[in-house]
């Protein structure tokens, strides 16, 4: 009986009572961990520390570092060739030539996670993309990221790599800078370039952000094949912070659905314990 105890994983909730075995949350996400964003308490964690490629959710990293330089926002930059992903080959409505500026570049990154805009990004840092890469790894080291790592600003890149328990590090600390808040829960955007006749519309790719069911802080989501289908979010739920992590997830709805899954299971042992109470 006391091995069978041992084996269980016992989620820990806000007041640090157990309330739930762990295998009563079914996620089809591969990798997850939620917490206590104000405790610090882990609520749920599976495969936590599985190092893993981490996709877009690398913009994140990419707006804390420009936001550290203390660049001006408002200079504008012009999307060049360099910017073009050469690398998975996806496509972008910023064409060669528009200018923007940091600022809108900053808000199509983290909102519509563009990759010519987070390219532009980090090659417009001072010392250009090594410095850029050597910064985001610098941050890491400072937040305590030990199985992250970065070697490039839009996460097209398999080789972007962190765990859910190191991204769990890297929301709580983007929760800081008002900017990213404002940007990554940002619905919709408009932007007007010159030789265009109508403003190109940019939507936020969370659609829990988009249809404003959740009360949420943070958001980005991310994918690429080798990563799978990843979600990273710092939300209220039962009022009070929570921090997402969402990774490897198949299936164009699955990470939405394990994040509803996640809040409804939450909010009924909420309401098993005040029966029980």
């Amino acid at each position: 009986m006391k091995k069978i105890l041992l084996t269980l994983s016992i989620v820990i909730f806000f007041t640090g009572a157990a309330v739930a075995k762990q295998g009563e949350l079914r996620l089809r996400s591969e990798s997850v961990i939620v917490l206590d964003a104000k405790q610090g308490n882990v609520i749920y964690r599976k495969n936590a520390d599985k190092i893993r490629p981490i996709a877009s959710i690398t913009k994140l990293m990419t707006a804390m570092v420009v936001l550290d330089a203390k660049l001006a926002l408002n200079q504008k930059i012009s999307i060049r060739s360099a910017d073009i992903d050469r690398l998975k080959n996806t496509r972008s409505r910023l064409s060669l030539g528009a200018k923007l500026t940091r600022k809108e570049l900053l808000l199509l990154a983290l909102m519509s996670s563009d990759n010519r805009a987070a390219a532009a990004l980090g090659r417009t840092y001072p010392g250009g993309k090594r410095a850029f890469v050597k910064a985001m790894n610098n941050k890491a080291f400072e937040l305590g990221m030990g199985n992250s790592f970065f070697v490039e600003s839009t996460g097209l890149s398999s080789r972007n790599v962190s765990t859910a328990r190191d991204l769990a590090k890297l929301v709580g600390a983007a929760h800081n800078y008002k900017l990213i808040r404002k940007y990554t829960t940002t619905a919709a955007y408009s932007v007007k370039l010159p030789r265009r006749k109508h403003a190109l519309l940019y939507k936020n790719s969370n659609i829990l952000v988009r249809r404003g069911v959740w009360n949420i802080d943070i958001s980005k989501t991310g994918f690429l094949k080798a990563a799978g289908r990843c979600l990273v979010m710092h939300a209220q739920i039962l009022g009070k912070p929570v921090i997402i992590v969402l990774l490897d997830s198949w299936g164009k709805n699955t990470r939405i659905g394990d994040a509803n899954r996640i809040k409804k299971w939450m909010e009924k042992n909420n309401r098993l314990k005040k029966r029980s109470g």
